[in-house]
């Protein structure tokens, strides 16, 4: 009966084990090395970075996200027109949102690249989920923290569900942009 006892509580104890390092355990088991690696050259706002992949300067436009535009130009006039505030008040959001992005990834950093089913869009930029060192996914952190909308334009849908739900979160925390 002794003998039972202890397995019972050598299996509880195994199973929670298995369980907190599988939660708990080191991010950097995580990091989703198997995908191409590329360095961060700067951050052009928000939702686009400039990376060098495979000795290439390439514009990365993230897949899923949308900030308000850094600078006064037609898509930010437009960005006012949808509840954002007036373009002036649309560009400050923008620049902050750039500035939560670039607090995140800087020149020299590695990350990794994941493509969904549309590789480059009209513009010619790559559009990715990059993936930081430590195996967090900027486009989701952008959105959790409160600096971007959610951005779905089909083909590329594999994380929608993910963003809108962090979306809907950080509006109701009243994080990052959402501030009052």
């Amino acid at each position: 009966m002794i003998n039972m006892v202890k397995k019972s509580y050598l299996l509880i104890l195994l199973t929670l084990t298995f369980f907190v390092i599988g939660c708990f355990g080191d991010k950097k088991e995580r990091v989703k090395t198997d995908l191409p690696q590329a360095t961060v050259v700067r951050v052009i706002d928000g939702d686009t970075i400039v990376v060098n992949l495979n000795g290439m300067e390439e514009k990365v436009r993230l897949i899923g996200v949308d900030t308000p535009e850094s600078r006064v130009n037609k898509r930010a006039e437009i960005q006012s027109k949808e509840g954002l505030g007036d373009t002036q008040t649309v560009v400050e959001l923008g620049k902050k949102a750039k500035e939560f992005t670039a607090s995140l990834v800087k020149p020299g950093d590695k990350v990794y690249l994941e493509f969904d089913v549309q590789q480059r869009d009209k513009y010619g930029r790559l559009l990715a989920y990059v993936y930081l060192q430590d195996g967090r996914m900027l486009n989701k952190e952008i959105i959790c923290n409160g600096y971007a909308m959610p951005l779905t334009v089909p083909p590329n849908v594999k994380y929608e569900e993910e963003f809108r739900k962090c979306y809907k979160e950080a509006r109701e925390k009243g994080l990052g942009l959402w501030k009052e």
